[in-house]
This record gives structure tokens, C-alpha cells and sequence, in this order.
């Protein structure tokens, strides 16, 4: 048996960290190792992209078109079949209630494809229906919005710089575990530390002393706390004269009007809703002021609250006000080797409240509509209703909140079709599965990442293996599908317009001519030394574009009419408002629930590993000490843990990392699919525990609550106290 080794990247989170492949005879996956020349992960990867491996290599993946029998179980069919079934069953569709009664759910790793977004995309464009919905209403789409409403366009997203900074205030964010979100830097734990070592601060502000609040300095928050801080540390502010007076006035319009908003909600009257004391917010509030270079950043653990948009537009507020923003050290916006800002306005895909939900009325966010609203999109009558759902790279089911509710609203669908790995909790409510390629079985590009960099780098990946028995590229699949529909699909506009000179062009020849026409593009030859699919084919292990990102560049990316960055936009005002009546939370539920990332699990895709789920690994809540003392619960014992909308029974770690009041489950768990290592983990769903209600979504992005949900525990055995 010969072996070799091939170069690639990771695709399961944003770090994109660099890895080198063992194969044997050119086409078997041995071992996957961190990359020890790639320019910025140096040899680092979780373990996470270690396991591929064991994903690439799973007996449990599906590898065949699979098809339902009329006796519920699966069969495995041809592709010609199932192309050919599932194309005529959505055209009688089509034909009985309009291509708008056909919707799409895309997952997590649909992401990591530059391929996948852009053809599902133009799929659902060419079927001009308003029903894609993502995971991201789970996750991101919050800061979307917000960005949307400061700057006029919903790509346009910060990063901290973490090279540069003095003082980093971090909410929301365990990246020691998490390794970052939004922004991608794969040795982030040395950017932290390096922060420090050269003088700095990192502050943590959590409910729970996480991993990342360990090792430097952390600050107990109130769950769903986060809004209630910031508008503390405004009113700081702006009430002792620290805010930056130039770059509000250069930078931004409504600063006067922000000042007014956060007036009320001094440091005492907002301790009891954020957990920080008010002499510890008017010391931060200074001390952020008083920095040379700092910044505020949020991620997940902001995005889930009530008031997700809100946190979102406050932190980028907040580091605009003490003069952080577009600054060396404070956030700073990244440029890519791709027009990516200029191709998502061209394409449509850069939008926020251009449409709304026939459910709930909420806005879209890039294209997107709330997950939440899903089951009763199927269940509503009416012109425009779901009947018809393809699901890629996800499992809603152990996701959205609600899984029941969901899970009977999708037996009513006329056709529900599943493009994944394996037969997911979701996929065995299938009529179809399709078997998807690993991100080792595809070339690949990180389109969507390319701002996010910390160090701007540019990379191409060959795939690695040839795909596993049938299994297929998403957009392969996509675009086969659109053929036999008589579909002309295309989410950017050299993509439409080959494909109406009848040619169906490639993802691979797209980027390359992106890439050759863009900012760092050798320009067909013009330019020499100039960036072509070619060059990145020649290096590996990605080139590095630069030191740092350019700053100085908000005004000309902005996309208000008057280039200025909004304070105080009719919305904000609106949730500002919303908060300040906020009632006094339900003592029949004293507890705060929160979510919490492990480093061995990602999402609900990572449990059928058998190396991420050694050393008994089991899904357990984490509970405070005298939590634990007064509802009578011994650390290793079994809980139910109640809310209003549901239950869950899973075992107790009791331990003082947790704030009093607050219980912490890992989401994720609880599978009932096709994946035996998975499914044999146990766990419960902690989505049950939260509201299925559309009318409980937060309303300026439709995220999913599923932070500081109010909830009670008791020992299992006993009766709820």
C-alpha cells in the first residue's frame, strides 16, 4: 500500500485551520494531521478536524440516493430515480401552487461550500419563492440585521483587532472552545494571551466562568443581560463627557439621540437585570473610554436573547463611541481578494426587511427568513403556503425551537428531501435522502470568510479523496435537480448570464474569474504577480495578503446615503423602548438557562465519532453549588429541568463555574437518526424547553430564544418545587 499526503483546510468552523491528509493508494483516508506550514494555524487544528477521519470513514454515512417505501423504511434507488422522482413531484407542485410553495432549509456547514450557497440560492430564486430559511436564525442573522441598520449593509461586519488591541471586552464568547465566530483567526488563543503579554486586558463577560474566562478576566453577567450592560456603559459615557467627540461627529449620525436613549439607564438601575454592580460598569465604562485601542465584541451567547439585534448594534456603538471603530487595536472591517460586498448587492443576496415572512411578518436577512416560523408555514392555509421542503447540511429538529411542533408539521409537507451525511434526525422524516460529499471530497474556496481573517489570507483546496460510493457535491446535486425541473438557475450574474447563452458553468470556473478580476487579480495577464486560480493552486497552504487590514475604509463602504454609521435608527429606538418595560421575570421559574459550546461536539453533526465521544462522555447540565443545595440535586445525579413551553431529564455537574441562578446544557444532543454512536450517547434536546411560538421570536431578526429562557429544576423523583 502506498501512501501520500495532501493539503487542505478545515471546514467545520471559522478558523479554516490548515490540515495535511495521510492517503493510501491515492484514495482512502488515513489519518488527518494540523498543517505545520500553514501560514497562520502553524501546526494547530482541534479536534474537531481530526475526527473528519472518522466522518469521512463512518459506516453510518449514507452513500446511495435513498428513497421511503410505502412501509416507512428506506431503500436505496438510483440517481436517475431520485433525480427524476423528486423533480416531477416538486413541478406538480409548481404546477398546482406556484414554485413560492417550495422551500429550503440549509444547515451550519452549508456555509463552508463556497459552492452550495450560491447554486441553492439560485435555485430558489429561479422558483421565485420567498422560503429559504437557515440555521442562522439560530445563530448569526442577528448581528446581519444589526450591521444593516448602522451601516446600511448586512455583510458589513467588524472584527476585533486582536493584534492591536489594548483592552478587549468579549460577551457571548468562549473562543478557547468555540475557536471564534465571525471572525477567523486559527491561533486565537495566542492572540488573547499576546493581548495581555504586551500590557493589555481581555475581559469576559459571561454567566458561566468559561474556559476562555479562566484564563483571563472574567465578569458574571445576568443571562440575556448583555442589552442592559451596554446601554449602562453609554450612559457612562456620555453622562462624564469620555465618549470620542471627533469620531462621533466624523463617523456617525444620532450620537445626541443615543445619548437620550441611554439617559435612563444609569449603572444602579440596570445592575439587577446585568448582574455587574454599578461601581464595576462605571469602572469598565471608563476604562474603555480611557484606552488607547479597545473593543467590544459579541458572539453566540449575545445573539440569543430577546433582544439580539439590539446587543449587536450596542457593541459596535459602544467601541464607535469611545472612538474604537474602524481604528488600528478597535474593530476594523477586513477586505477580501473577491468583491464580495459589491457580488452580494449585484446578486440580491445582501438584503434585510426587503421582504417579509407570511408568518410573523418578520423581515428577511440576507434572503433568509426565521427557522422558527417554519411548522406554521406548513400548517397556515393560504396562497404562498410550504408544501414542499429540501433540507441541506442541517437537522432543524435538533435545532428549532419547538421539536415537536416542527417535527408533526413536517409530516404534512407533499415532499420533504434531505442532502446530508447521514440520515439525521430530520432525514428520517424524509421522503428522500441524498448522499452529500465531506468537505474532504470536494474542491473548495472560503467565499464567505474572506473579510474575517485577522491576517488577510486567500486559499484553495483540491479535493482530497475521490466522494464515497454515489455520494455527490451539493450544487452538483442543485444543479442536475434545476435541469430536469427546465430551471435556469444563477445567484451571480456571470452564472445567469452563461446560463442563458446555454451553458452551465462550474463553481471553480466562477472563482476564477472572480478572483482574476478582482483587488489582488492578475487581470487575464495584465497584472503580474496578480492572484488567478492557478496561483492558489500552487500554494496550498494559502497566501498571506498582508500584515493587517487597511483601516480608514468605513465611509466608502457604507451604503446609507449619507456614508455616516446610524446611532439611532426608528428600530433600535423601538427595542430600546421594548427593554425598558421588560417585566420582572416569572418566580415560578427562578433559573436562567443558557447554551454552551464542547469542545469535542459541533452543533448536532460531531456525536458519531467514536474519537470526539471517548472517556464517557455524557450530556449533563451545569449547576451551581447553591442551586444545587436548594432544589436538593447531588453533582452526578439526574435533573428535570422545566420550562413554560417543556421539559428534559439529563444528569447534574455541579459546579462553581456557573453564576447562582444560571443552568448551562450543551445543545446538540438527543439523537433519534441514523447514527448509531450518536444515537446510542443519549441526551436530551434542550430546544424543547423553548417556545415554538413565531410570535416569540425576536422581532428585528427572528432569532430563536434559546438564552436566558426562565426555567426550574428538581431532582428527578421528586415533584417540581
Amino acid at each position: 500500500m502506498a501512501t501520500m499526503q495532501a493539503i487542505t483546510y478545515c471546514r467545520i468552523c471559522e478558523p479554516l485551520c490548515g490540515l495535511e491528509a495521510t492517503l493510501a493508494d491515492g484514495r482512502e483516508l488515513i489519518q488527518l494531521r494540523p498543517d505545520r506550514d500553514h501560514p497562520l494555524s502553524k501546526g494547530f487544528a482541534c479536534p474537531k478536524g481530526i475526527a473528519m477521519t472518522e466522518v469521512q470513514n463512518d459506516p453510518d454515512r449514507v452513500l446511495h440516493p435513498l428513497r421511503r417505501r410505502a412501509d416507512g423504511e428506506f431503500e436505496e434507488v438510483s440517481w436517475d430515480v431520485a433525480l427524476s422522482e423528486i423533480a416531477e413531484k416538486l413541478n406538480a407542485v409548481r404546477r398546482t401552487h406556484g414554485g413560492e410553495s417550495i422551500g429550503w432549509y440549509f444547515g451550519n456547514p452549508s456555509t463552508f461550500s463556497y459552492s452550495h450557497p450560491l447554486w441553492m440560492n439560485g435555485f430558489m430564486a429561479a422558483l421565485k419563492s420567498p422560503h429559504v430559511y437557515s440555521a442562522g436564525s439560530q445563530d448569526v442573522n442577528n448581528r446581519f440585521a444589526a450591521s444593516a441598520l448602522l451601516y446600511g449593509a448586512p455583510i458589513l461586519v467588524p472584527i476585533p483587532d486582536l493584534k492591536r488591541t489594548d483592552l478587549l471586552l468579549m460577551l457571548g464568547a468562549n473562543p478557547l472552545v468555540s475557536h471564534g465566530s465571525l471572525i477567523s483567526a486559527p491561533r486565537i488563543k495566542d492572540d488573547l494571551s499576546a493581548i495581555v503579554k504586551r500590557g493589555g486586558r481581555v475581559v469576559v463577560a459571561d454567566p458561566r466562568r468559561t474556559e476562555t474566562a479562566r484564563a483571563f478576566e472574567h465578569l458574571p453577567v445576568t443571562p440575556d443581560g448583555d442589552a442592559w450592560l451596554l446601554l449602562a456603559l453609554l450612559n457612562v459615557i456620555f453622562e462624564e463627557g469620555l465618549e470620542d467627540k471627533a469620531a462621533c461627529a466624523k463617523q456617525a449620525s444620532g450620537a445626541a439621540d443615543l445619548r437620550a436613549l441611554a439617559k435612563d439607564f444609569t449603572p444602579e438601575s440596570t445592575a439587577a437585570r446585568s448582574g455587574v454592580p454599578a461601581e464595576k460598569a462605571r469602572e469598565l465604562a471608563r476604562e474603555l473610554a480611557a484606552a488607547e485601542r479597545a473593543v467590544v465584541y459579541g458572539r453566540t451567547g449575545t445573539c440569543l436573547g430577546r433582544y439580539g439585534t439590539l446587543t449587536a448594534f450596542l457593541i459596535d456603538a459602544v467601541t464607535l463611541v469611545i472612538g474604537g471603530l474602524d481604528r488600528p487595536g478597535g474593530a476594523i472591517f477586513g477586505a477580501a481578494p473577491v468583491r464580495v460586498e459589491e457580488l452580494a448587492r449585484m446578486s440580491g443576496l445582501a438584503t434585510y426587511g426587503r421582504t417579509r415572512s407570511r408568518v410573523g411578518g418578520y423581515p428577511d436577512v440576507l434572503g433568509t427568513f426565521p427557522a422558527g416560523v417554519m411548522a406554521e408555514e406548513i400548517t397556515t392555509p393560504g396562497p404562498g403556503r410550504l408544501r414542499a421542503l429540501l433540507v441541506s447540511a442541517g437537522n432543524p429538529i435538533l435545532s428549532v425551537p419547538g421539536t415537536a411542533v416542527l417535527e408533526e408539521a413536517l409530516g404534512e409537507l407533499d415532499l420533504l428531501v434531505c442532502i446530508d451525511l447521514y440520515v439525521t434526525d430530520t432525514g428520517r422524516e424524509a421522503d428522500y435522502v441524498l448522499p452529500a460529499t465531506t468537505f474532504l471530497e470536494r474542491e473548495d474556496f472560503p467565499l464567505p470568510f474572506l473579510q474575517n481573517h485577522i491576517t488577510p489570507l486567500v486559499t484553495w483546496t483540491e479535493a482530497v479523496v475521490p466522494p464515497s460510493g454515489e455520494a455527490r457535491q451539493e450544487w452538483e446535486i442543485i444543479d442536475e435537480l434545476a435541469r430536469r425541473m427546465r430551471l435556469s438557475i444563477g445567484s451571480l450574474l456571470p452564472q445567469r448570464l452563461a446560463y442563458r447563452l446555454g451553458v452551465r458553468p462550474s463553481p471553480r470556473r466562477l472563482i476564477d474569474l472572480l478572483l482574476r478580476t478582482g483587488p489582488y487579480g492578475d487581470l487575464f495577464g495584465l497584472r503580474r504577480g496578480g492572484l488567478s486560480l492557478r496561483k492558489l493552486r500552487a500554494n496550498p497552504h494559502g497566501i498571506v495578503l498582508g500584515e493587517h487590514h487597511r483601516t480608514g475604509t468605513l465611509r466608502r463602504r457604507i451604503q446609507h446615503k449619507d456614508h455616516r454609521v446610524h446611532l439611532a435608527p426608528p428600530e433600535i429606538r423601538a427595542e430600546i423602548e421594548r427593554l425598558a418595560t421588560e417585566p420582572e421575570p416569572s418566580p415560578e421559574y427562578p433559573l436562567r438557562l443558557i447554551g454552551m459550546r464542547e469542545l469535542r461536539s459541533h452543533n448536532s453533526w460531531m456525536h458519531n465519532a467514536p474519537g470526539l465521544m471517548r472517556g464517557k462522555r455524557e450530556h449533563a447540565a451545569r449547576l451551581n453549588p447553591k442551586d444545587a443545595a436548594e432544589y436538593g440535586i447531588e453533582d452526578g445525579s439526574r435533573c428535570r429541568i422545566a420550562s413554560a413551553h417543556g421539559s428534559v431529564e439529563l444528569p447534574v455537574k455541579v459546579t462553581d463555574e456557573m453564576t447562582p441562578g444560571t443552568v448551562a446544557v450543551p445543545h446538540g444532543w438527543g439523537h433519534r437518526g441514523g447514527w448509531r454512536v450518536a444515537n446510542a450517547a443519549g441526551g436530551a434536546n434542550v430546544n424543547e424547553l423553548a417556545s415554538a411560538d413565531p410570535a416569540d421570536l425576536e422581532p428585528l431578526a427572528g432569532m430563536a430564544h434559546l438564552n436566558g429562557v426562565q426555567v426550574k429544576i428538581f431532582a428527578v423523583g421528586q415533584g417540581v418545587r
